[in-house]
């Protein structure tokens, strides 16, 4: 429901018809206390008000408007607007500042725009409320854990059932499914949260340099080996090591791997003394380590010393609902305000995301900075996800110029879905002018 005031009855009724023809439901008033009045006992989406009216003015009107309903979105007109009405205006909660005179498919443009960032900022904050981890009854540590999927809740009990122990924890997924958030959000709930939590990636390193880097070594045990060095099962003691891509170790370091988690003890490249290992080994892994123990690749001994307890983290395209979740989160990391409009977020969720969460993170920050609008449109993200290394599986087995033209029909049709057949909503989604869309249309054989 849109709420009108505007004291002159030409703008008025133009206004009233031009937004009733979009198929909203409007109501219209002469001026601010009837609106106001109208508004306690009516909940709506939007109001418009003109800036200067008898006896109350927009900015008083705007006021009380945040006061009843403070979701409710307010776009302010004026036939005298200045710079600094327009920054006083948004200063005090305006959605938008339009100065008459304006045509009817502005106004119908401003207040697509309103209400498309009203409904996605509505379902950010359901989608919030649904998030285990981000309800007040979590403590903070698992705020870096998004999801509000259905395939995520009994991960989230998982980690927060195994957290409590001492055994073992396996995390399988592939690469950029969040497998040391995981790792950390179990830390941070153990009671080891006040001891260290040290982080190996065993696939950046050979034999002679992992050995080192887990256990240390002595001074001169090694050309090089100039002084003493501590291996990070020292600086993990009493906290929590985690071994990223486990998978990726040779079956000489299995071995070694393997001794110390049946002694708790270990000796220091070239060193005599045996140190005992007080700590939890969480491992991680993108590879299938069950098939890598049956072809003779990983010792099933190992194997089942590390998947006491088994967590999988399942990739991106099986838990998009999440996927608004976890773009409202990476637009707010960055000091760059931006938005996505709803045929935007419709693309993000229909792509594939081969790399995951790691991808759809470098996507929002590269969309950020080469964005110059507010709201990034469509069509930038539909490039940016095109041009990027992983294309869509949709389309990786097609000629190029197929791929294109299928790419591109399916994002038109998307956005006339999500503006309900409104070429100009569409449009404006897709970051294009009404004439290009219409053009493209008749390309695909889907002008109406």
């Amino acid at each position: 429901m849109i709420l009108i005031a505007e004291d002159n009855q030409t703008m008025r009724l133009g206004m009233h018809e031009s937004l009733s023809r979009e198929g909203h439901t409007v109501y219209s008033f002469s001026n601010g206390p009837e609106l106001l009045a109208f508004l306690k006992e009516h909940e709506t989406q939007l109001v418009i008000t003109d800036l200067r009216m008898e006896p109350m003015g927009g900015l008083a009107v705007l006021e009380q408007v945040k006061a009843l309903q403070p979701a409710t979105e307010v776009i302010l007109v004026s036939a005298y607007g200045t710079v600094q009405d327009a920054v006083q205006a948004m200063h005090n909660g305006a959605a938008d500042f339009l100065t008459k005179p304006f045509s009817p498919e502005e106004l119908r443009i401003r207040v697509a725009k309103t209400l498309e960032k009203q409904e996605q900022q509505r379902r950010l904050r359901h989608l919030m409320e649904q998030n285990q981890f981000l309800s007040e009854e979590i403590s903070a540590p698992f705020r870096t854990i998004i999801g509000s999927a259905p395939v995520m809740q009994p991960i989230f009990e998982l980690i927060n059932r195994v957290a409590t122990e001492n055994s073992s924890v396996l995390i399988s997924g592939e690469s950029g499914t969040g497998k040391e958030l995981a790792a950390r959000a179990i830390h941070t709930r153990s009671p080891r949260s006040a001891k260290p939590f040290v982080r190996v990636n065993c696939a950046a390193l050979n034999d002679n340099l992992l050995e080192s880097e887990l256990f240390g070594h002595e001074k001169g045990a090694f050309t090089g080996a100039i002084r003493q060095k501590k291996g990070r099962f020292e600086l993990a003691e009493g906290g929590t090591l985690f071994l990223d891509e486990i998978g990726d170790i040779s079956p000489a370091m299995q071995v070694k791997l393997l001794r110390v988690l049946q002694e708790k003890e270990f000796e220091r490249v070239g060193g005599e003394h045996t140190l005992k290992a007080d700590v939890r080994i969480i491992t991680a892994t993108n590879k299938d380590l069950s098939e890598q123990v049956r072809q003779q690749i990983f010792r099933e001994d190992l194997f089942y010393r590390l998947n006491v307890i088994p967590i999988h983290l399942p990739p991106l395209r099986e838990r998009k609902e999440d996927i608004p979740l976890l773009v409202h989160h990476f637009l707010n990391k960055r000091n760059v305000p931006k938005t996505i409009s709803k045929a935007g977020m419709s693309i993000l969720q229909t792509y594939p995301w081969p790399g995951n969460i790691r991808e759809l993170e470098n996507v929002i920050e590269r969309l950020q900075v080469i964005s110059k609008e507010d709201e990034i449109p469509a069509s930038l993200i539909a490039t940016a996800l095109h041009t990027g290394q992983a294309a869509s599986a949709r389309y990786e087995h097609l000629p190029l110029e197929q791929a294109l033209y299928s790419f591109e029909k399916n994002l038109i049709q998307e956005a006339m879905k999500q503006a309900n057949g409104v070429k100009t909503r569409a449009a404006k989604a897709l970051g294009i002018g009404t004439s290009a869309l219409y053009y493209k249309l008749e390309k695909f054989g889907l002008l109406k």
